[in-house]
């Protein structure tokens, strides 16, 4: 059992005598303060990350891999599903057994709350609210004082119920940095680079390369019964698209050439800015920010996809036709009971009228199988969806019951043994299906951005088809390359998901830069 705070006590803050008094002390123990920033979960979390490695890196921390013994181990959790969680924890007991104070952040904490705390007495536990004084907290942990979790509570309740009336300062969102345009001459970057804007919320890279995460809002005003993800990352709120740019104007100064948008919803964008078009006209000026050549835009409800926007993303330069569809099932019955909109038909439409615009779009989504009471006839109608898509990339989740969601208390479970089954039935098709994608891909032009090289004139990158870390890649041979080089080349064949090409010239395509 934990031993916990006496309940007067209550983490130091900035410029409280007891903060000043426990500054001085630290620095008397050491001028030296290593932390170790472990990273789980999706996109969104690694923004995050990059977040609270800007805030301990202005507060005097060093930050350390997770090869070196550092001070503090900072484990930044996911909390989406039971896999996810217990990946969370067993990181979280990894880092304790291998010394050293160890702090949990993340989805699954800001979730739990105290009640991880309880359960998990080698961490210590904080919530998003703490981002802000992250520095101040991981003092708190090296001097040895207890930090007091928060209470889990339902996050949406942080801000007004009309998105019109929400603001971002009225509860801290993760991951919105302010960007004001004053040099900060003394600020280190990635890799030792200069932060050419003043941030209210320092960023720092935490991999380099030339990919980057750019949240754009986050939060989510969907009730979908199966997710609980609005409960423990709030109500959805947009971040101004000035402060975007200006951010993707830093990424593109640090070396970076895609910029992949991320947010719980990317298609709600500007709804609460009271501009229901606002991606249409974010991408255009994203896509115009020099040095940058390519930008993403990821998980996209298909119930939200305006004709404009397929306009946009299929037809303007520096803007990949990608489409991270979030269909989730195909049965219009089964997607009812979901919440969700939209039925194999006018699925299948919405990939018809992409591709008649642009017919090598690249398109992916993920499919929850097994939800309470999907019979055999909304399995099929999954199975014939899917036959007919044509899709990239193909993801398959089994049903769970999870924590606090409407789903978890509907009839008509399946037994476990029926959801691993049709699990495995969808995985099969998958398989199959994207490796007929990717063999209808031979012959055809790319443009892969080169990401690592390898071995005898051999390059690893992506096409436009193909998004970070969740997609396939492209082995590419090729001459004289560098990583962050656009090339133009020719699909030769594939192998499985993956693309096998050639370069069509001598010469990297020309970069803005």
């Amino acid at each position: 059992m934990r031993r916990r705070a006496p309940d007067a006590f209550q983490p130091s803050r900035p410029g409280s005598p007891h903060h000043s008094k426990l500054s001085h002390t630290l620095e008397a123990m050491s001028s030296r303060r290593t932390v170790s920033l472990v990273t789980l979960g999706c996109a969104r979390n690694e923004v995050d990350s990059e977040e609270l490695a800007g805030r301990l890196a202005a507060g005097g921390w060093e930050l350390v891999d997770g090869d070196t013994k550092a001070d503090v181990t900072l484990v930044n959790t996911c909390g989406f599903i039971d896999a996810a969680k217990q990946d969370s924890i067993e990181t979280l007991l990894e880092a304790a057994e291998n010394g050293g104070k160890v702090v949990a952040a993340g989805c699954m904490a800001e979730r739990y709350g105290s009640e991880l705390a309880e359960a998990l007495p080698e961490a210590q536990v904080i919530g998003f609210d703490d981002y802000a004084s992250i520095t101040d907290r991981l003092d708190d942990v090296l001097s040895g004082r207890s930090l007091v979790p928060h209470d889990p509570r339902d996050r949406r309740t942080l801000l007004p119920i009309s998105p019109a009336e929400r603001d971002a300062s009225q509860a801290h969102v993760p991951g919105h940095g302010t960007f004001a345009g004053a040099a900060l001459a003394d600020a280190p970057g990635a890799e030792g680079t200069e932060l050419p804007y003043r941030a209210a919320v320092p960023r720092r890279r935490l991999t380099g390369g030339p990919v980057a995460n750019l949240k754009i809002a986050s939060g989510c005003d969907r009730r979908c019964t199966f997710c609980a993800i609005p409960t423990f990352r709030g109500a959805y709120i947009s971040r101004h698209p000035d402060e975007i740019v200006r951010e993707a104007e830093w990424l593109a100064g640090e070396g970076v050439r895609e910029v992949f948008l991320v947010s719980e919803n990317s298609t709600s964008y500007g709804k609460d800015l009271g501009d229901v078009r606002a991606l249409e006209k974010l991408l255009p000026r994203l896509a115009a920010v020099p040095g940058l050549d390519r930008v993403r835009v990821s998980y996209l409800q298909p119930a939200e996809v305006r004709p404009g926007l397929v306009e946009v993303l299929t037809g303007t330069p520096g803007v990949v036709p990608y489409f991270d569809l979030s269909f989730q099932h195909a049965s219009g019955t089964l997607l009812r009971r979901m919440r969700r909109f939209g039925d194999r038909e006018r699925f299948l439409e919405l990939l018809e009228a992409v591709r008649g615009r642009a017919p090598e779009a690249g398109a992916r989504s993920n499919f929850i199988v097994g939800f309470p009471g999907e019979t055999d006839a909304e399995f099929e109608d999954l199975v014939s969806f899917l036959s007919q898509a044509r899709l990239d990339a193909i993801g398959v989740f089994g049903y769970s019951d999870e924590d606090g969601t409407e789903a978890a208390t509907h009839g008509g479970k399946l037994p476990e043994e029926v959801v691993a089954e049709r699990v495995d039935h969808l995985n099969r098709l998958a398989e199959e299906l994207m490796v007929q994608r990717a063999e209808e891909r031979i012959g055809s032009q790319v443009t892969v951005l080169v990401e690592s090289v390898l071995e005898d004139g051999a390059y690893e990158g992506r096409a436009e088809h193909q998004a970070p870390e969740v997609d396939g890649s492209t082995i590419l041979y090729g001459q004289d390359l560098a990583v962050g080089d656009l090339v133009r080349a020719t699909v030769i064949q594939s192998a499985g998901a993956d693309l096998v090409a050639e370069q069509d010239d001598t010469q990297p395509e020309a970069s803005s830069r």
